[in-house]
């Protein structure tokens, strides 16, 4: 009879479906969903639905579960934190494990030079506080950014981010004195010397570089498609900030924390940048972010300019402590690395088996890996469409999977760096065999 009355009880229960209906009538339409999933419960590299699916995840909530869903040491620290306080605002009554989060990641940053951190609860509001603390350090109001970027959702990181719908389509006016040039991008036939050449051109015509507080830069473009920075133009951009006094920004809020084989993207280039925005994969899953950068630029703000209720919450700073330990102890950057080559061997097996499908593979940056979709093997001609269904596909048979680019062609995979290779091996198998139906219609 118990059951029985199990059964029924779990007949009656909401699906996908009845939360969806719930969800659209609930909740505004701007804040939509990628896949009508709700999930119930997750471990390490896979999720289950309020209808008991499984999923293999390769999207880690974009970037941010680098370390695994609910892992043990993570979720420990938490219990431990929120049992002794959640909040007394790190403004007001601080806590030592901000103080020393900030230290950990100083020591992390790349660079010799001297570090100070903020913390605050968002990637947006890291990239905004980036731009305010140069513009205190500089007394300058330029901003440069890249066209592809994508730094946020807030209004000024709107207008750095170089990609207009959805992100920016209704919502100007924008901050005035940002501007955009080229991001160097091979495939599309865009070279380092031509981004230079409109930085300088940019120089000339509408912003004299004396007047420039800062050029903000993703050293692996995120939302615009995964596209590397070349380590020459990160080498040229830091040769041109130290001779107009500009302060460089790097944005690994996406990069960060041994997603790409390195801690920080900005090693591969060996360059020091003066900031450094983070988030994402800092705390597990927790709402953490901060700036952290050189501390005679960090202390440019006078005490209260910089902050939030929020920032540097005692429950996300536990969090964060323990992602560093778990990084360090189970070795995740080199794995990153290994996930790296593993995606890569795969996907020219696709790449082989689909020719004109599929443009480029990018997986030279670790665990950070994306494939253009193209038709007849022509990078001008992206397909987008294909995209959305592979998407969609994906879920229907038990992968999340994540798209992104300017024109909505390119497939990133963004695994946890914890994931076993069996299940590397059955994600790409659904990607392999949803792929070939698509093609087959």
């Amino acid at each position: 009879m118990g059951t029985a009355q199990s059964k029924s009880k779990a007949a009656a229960a909401p699906g996908n479906a009845d939360w969806q209906a719930r969800k659209l009538a609930a909740m505004a339409r701007g804040q939509g969903n990628i896949a009508p999933v709700y999930i119930e419960r997750a471990q390490n590299a896979e999720l289950w639905d309020v209808e008991g699916k499984r999923y293999i995840d390769f999207a880690t909530g974009i970037a941010v579960c680098n370390t695994g869903h609910s892992h043990p040491k993570i979720v420990a620290a938490v219990k431990e934190q929120v049992e002794r306080f959640s909040h007394t605002c790190v403004m007001v009554t601080p806590y030592d494990s901000a103080v020393r989060l900030a230290e950990n990641l100083n020591a992390l940053v790349p660079g010799k030079t001297p570090k100070k951190t903020i913390f605050v609860t968002t990637g947006a509001e890291a990239v905004e506080n980036s731009i305010k603390i140069a513009r205190a350090h500089t007394g300058r109001r330029g901003v440069i950014a890249f066209n592809g970027a994508f730094h946020g959702r807030t209004l000024l990181a709107m207008g750095l981010t170089g990609k207009v719908t959805p992100y920016k389509n209704l919502f100007g006016p924008f901050p005035g004195e940002v501007y955009h040039v080229p991001f160097p991008i091979e495939y599309h036939g865009i070279s380092v010397k031509d981004s230079i050449k409109a930085l300088n051109n940019l120089f000339k015509a509408d912003i004299a570089p004396t007047d420039v507080a800062a050029i903000i830069i993703e050293p692996v473009q995120g939302e615009g498609g995964f596209y590397v920075a070349p380590d020459e133009l990160m080498r040229e951009l830091r040769r041109l900030c130290d001779e107009h006094g500009i302060v460089l920004v790097s944005d690994e809020i996406q990069s960060g924390f041994g997603r790409t084989g390195k801690f920080f993207a900005t090693e591969y280039s060996g360059i020091e940048p003066d900031l450094v925005t983070i988030a994402k994969g800092m705390a597990g899953g927790f709402p953490l972010a901060g700036v952290v950068g050189k501390a005679e630029i960090m202390d440019a703000p006078l005490p209260g300019g910089l902050g939030g209720t929020y920032g540097g919450s005692p429950v996300g700073c536990a969090a964060a402590l323990a992602v560093l330990e778990v990084i360090e102890e189970e070795g995740l950057v080199a794995r990153s690395n290994e996930i790296g080559k593993r995606f890569k061997a795969r996907l020219q097996g696709m790449r082989k088996k689909y020719p004109g499908v599929i443009g480029e593979i990018r997986a030279e940056r670790g665990a950070m890996m994306a494939i253009e979709l193209v038709r007849d093997g022509d990078a001008e001609k992206p397909d987008a469409d294909l995209t959305k269904n592979l998407v969609a596909a994906a879920y229907a048979n038990g992968l999340a999977l994540l798209s992104c680019g300017v024109y909505g062609n390119v497939i990133r995979f963004l695994p946890a760096l914890t994931i076993p290779d069996a299940l590397i091996d059955e994600g790409l198998d659904i990607v392999d065999a949803c792929l070939g139906r698509l093609l087959a219609k």
